[in-house]
């Protein structure tokens, strides 16, 4: 599959549904480019015409403004902000609850308005119109699946339904862990922590949150968020149960269940 830029686009003087904003970790993490993939042919198989901005998508700045660095977020943000303006983008799908709050929340301030949407809340979208329809009896059949509430997802913007509501679409019985929703627990990953070592503590914070996860009996952690991702994986890894549970981002589940 190719996913066209775009430049191409323009060029051709197409126009496209939306623009898939597939972010670093989206782009350069081996695990998340998974994840990126999986989206990609969900829209595809939707029939949704979608492009990406390639070489010419920036980090949002993200990392940088919770580092405290805000000359580097501005820089950044006008840079996108520039590319986006120029190609007369309305409408933005991001895999990644950080790009989603950053485009959303802080680029209207300088200058970017857009329409953005996290990709499970176009995922429930696409399922209650009838363009994503799954299997019934798939291979998520029976099995226990817990979802773990990414913070700039939830309490950020308060997206709490749209992927339970994807998940709920499966023939599989899904468990809540002990904090979840507005009371639930970060992954450890948030406010720039993905990039440094932790303040010391009992325990790590991902690791906490996996245990969370192992007590539900659940064999799939549901994420929505790459750092989140990251983070529950290296906490099964960490329990030693990596042979009983998987740690899956929601459009690999809605892709391998079609």
């Amino acid at each position: 599959m190719r996913v066209p830029s775009m430049a191409e686009i323009a060029s051709t003087g197409e126009t496209i549904d939306v623009l898939f904003w597939v972010g670093c970790a989206g782009s350069f993490d081996q695990r998340a480019q998974k994840i990126t993939k999986a989206f990609a042919t969900i829209l595809e198989k939707a029939g949704i015409k979608f492009a990406i901005l390639g070489k010419e998508e920036m980090c949002t700045g993200d990392p940088a403004r919770r580092a405290g660095n805000e000359f580097l977020f501005q820089m950044m943000a006008y840079n996108n902000i520039q590319v986006l303006n120029n190609y007369k983008i309305k409408k933005i799908v991001t895999t990644c609850p950080h790009c989603f709050n950053t485009l959303k929340n802080e680029y209207p301030a300088l200058g970017g308005s857009y329409e953005v949407i996290h990709h499970t809340t176009l995922l429930q979208e696409l399922i209650d119109e009838g363009k994503v329809k799954m299997k019934e009896g798939g291979s998520f059949k029976g099995k226990k699946i817990t979802y773990h509430d990414s913070c700039y997802l939830g309490r950020a913007n308060n997206i709490y339904e749209a992927p339970r509501k994807v998940l709920e679409a499966l023939d599989a019985e899904l468990v809540e862990m002990k904090r979840c929703r507005t009371n639930g627990l970060c992954c450890g990953a948030g406010g720039a922590q993905m990039f440094k070592e932790e303040e010391k503590g009992s325990t790590r914070v991902n690791w906490e949150r996996t245990n969370e996860a192992v007590s539900t009996g659940a064999s799939i952690v549901a994420a929505a968020c790459p750092f989140c991702n990251t983070m529950m994986t290296d906490g099964v890894k960490v329990a030693e149960k990596e042979e009983s549970m998987q740690v899956l981002d929601i459009a690999e589940i809605v892709a391998a269940a079609l």
